[in-house]
């Protein structure tokens, strides 16, 4: 277990991370290569897998400050009086002259299965002066949690900052890139699906299962009996509430009880982020 002692924590999560409008339609099922289908209305919601899981530690009782870039349109101003209600701190969070917001295109199946591109926008401009600039704030947190829609330089910033302070960092590798294998040993832990998992060749993580559940240092939680609307941000709603849960503390085995528990409850909804 990394980072400061039990008896030295109060909770504090910083997420290094992207925001992103969703826009979600639901079909039958996916289309194939070259074929058009019909989807129902579309709909815009809040996403983007930093301020996920943001919202979903600040939800599990983490105080929450956020690292990151919207655009200066109306999304991004939206967007940052909706993480200012949630309780979130806006502080280091910066608006980029010139750029939309990041988009995330989501389609989701009838068997609540989907596919997701994402239009980085202001997310691809967060750098490392960006993350060295909220040094005070990751330097007082008690978990930096970090994902991969934004570059490899502010991401590297953040471990950097980390292990300067003895902060610890919860990895989420996703979108599954080429990384420095140095991030992945150094998380603790390492967030991943099965998918991701083998695209790492990870023999140590922390690795969800979908609707088996989660498993982590030999333990396996099952999820509680839930009606899947949306699997879209469960795995998001699981990595912040296991931020949540290690920064308060918990150890890891009543983390990720905490934190299965959060990602079945975000299923049972349709988007990232409820209403």
């Amino acid at each position: 277990m990394g980072g400061r002692s039990v008896s030295d924590r109060r909770g504090r999560v910083v997420v290094v991370g992207s925001l992103n409008v969703d826009l979600v339609t639901s079909v039958a099922r996916h289309p194939g290569p070259g074929e058009t289908i019909l989807g129902s209305d579309l709909t815009r919601s809040h996403g983007g897998k930093g301020a996920n899981q943001a919202l979903a530690a600040a939800r599990a009782g983490a105080q929450v400050a956020f690292v990151g870039r919207l655009g200066d349109d109306s999304d991004g101003a939206q967007y940052r009086t909706a993480l200012r209600a949630a309780g979130i701190d806006d502080q280091h969070l910066r608006t980029t002259a010139g750029v939309p917001t990041g988009t995330a295109l989501i389609v989701v199946d009838g068997a609540g299965e989907n596919t997701i591109v994402v239009a980085p926008g202001a997310n691809a401009r967060l750098s490392a002066e960006d993350v060295r600039a909220a040094a005070d704030v990751l330097a007082d947190a008690d978990v930096v949690l970090v994902q991969l829609e934004v570059g490899d330089e502010a991401v590297s910033a953040a471990f950097a900052l980390a292990a300067e302070h003895g902060v610890r960092v919860v990895l989420n590798p996703s979108p599954v890139r080429t990384v420095p294998r140095a991030w992945l040993e150094a998380a603790d832990p390492t967030v991943v699906n099965e998918h991701e998992q083998r695209a790492y060749d990870l023999a140590e993580a922390c690795v969800t299962l979908g609707g088996r559940g989660a498993t982590w240092h030999g333990t396996t939680v099952a999820p509680p009996a839930t009606e899947v609307v949306d699997t879209t941000g469960a795995g998001d709603a699981f990595a912040g509430a296991l931020a949540a849960a290690l920064a308060r503390g918990d150890d890891d085995a009543t983390a990720l009880r905490a934190a299965v528990a959060a990602g079945a409850e975000a299923t049972t909804w349709v988007g990232a982020q409820p209403d």
